[in-house]
């Protein structure tokens, strides 16, 4: 994965992460409803950026997203929830880096 690539996948995991975080927010931990409006901002920024991806086709860039996005969540639950990840955790991660790798470096 070229490092481009990379950062434009890290930046639109931490958008979607935020985006639906508000969300989150708002429906299960009771905060304002107006934490809604940046998230939905987010969500816009993340869409976007998941089109400047170099993948050839939207499907491929999703799904090689997904990979990132895990690792971007596991990031969050550490440094945002305070939470510790088990070891099924990490290897699913694992797992799913792994399929990331394959699909964006995969002949075609």
């Amino acid at each position: 994965m070229n490092p481009a690539t990379l950062a434009i996948y890290a930046a639109a995991a931490l958008a979607e992460i935020a985006g639906c975080f508000a969300f989150w927010a708002v429906l299960r931990l009771g905060k304002s409803g107006w934490w809604l409006v940046p998230g939905g901002v987010s969500l816009a920024l993340f869409a976007w950026l998941l089109t400047l991806s170099s993948a050839d086709a939207a499907g491929r860039a999703y799904a090689a997203y997904g990979g990132i996005y895990i690792l971007a969540s596991l990031g969050w639950l550490v440094l945002v929830e305070r939470v510790t990840p088990t070891r099924w955790d990490l290897a699913g991660a694992a797992l799913a880096v792994l399929g990331c790798i394959v699909i964006l470096w995969g002949r075609r």
